[in-house]
């Protein structure tokens, strides 16, 4: 019982840690997205959509609205704003002219990849900084949540 206590101290110390590690990098990388969509009128919404599209062939209006958590017209929005700045296009489905699919155009993969690489550079940089008890905690946890 006791071993199985010890366990469960490490592992909340551990957590303890990498929250920490989360909030510290989390105001690091807002702050430079923020500053970084700025120049290109993006909001984090946007981003974050551009993020999922970069990821597949094309999303619906449907996939958009239930990903990003808004209404149809919400997304809609979004999508408006992007295709105006060339970082998506919409499509027509073949089979459906109704069927609406947005697809992220290559200026909206440069934006993402620019990000993330970033990103990156943030993460080297903070994780340069923190003992490597972080740097595995958040491996781990990485490594359990994409799994």
């Amino acid at each position: 019982m006791q071993a199985v206590n010890e366990k469960k101290q490490t592992v909340r110390k551990d957590a303890g840690r990498l929250a920490d590690f989360i909030m510290f990098t989390q105001r690091s990388f807002l702050l430079n997205l923020s500053k970084e969509l700025n120049k290109g009128n993006v909001s984090f919404a946007q981003f974050f959509l551009l993020g999922y599209l970069a990821k597949e062939d094309y999303l619906t209006m449907t996939d958009i609205s239930k990903k990003m958590g808004h209404s149809t017209a919400a997304a809609t929005g979004l999508v408006d704003r992007l295709e105006k700045l060339g970082y998506v296009q919409r499509l027509h489905a073949s089979d459906d002219r109704r069927k609406v699919m947005v697809q992220i155009t290559r200026k909206g993969i440069d934006l993402v990849d620019k990000m993330r690489e970033d990103i990156v550079e943030n993460l080297v940089e903070a994780m340069a900084e923190k003992d490597s008890g972080v740097t595995d905690a958040v491996l781990a946890a990485s490594g359990k949540l994409t799994d």
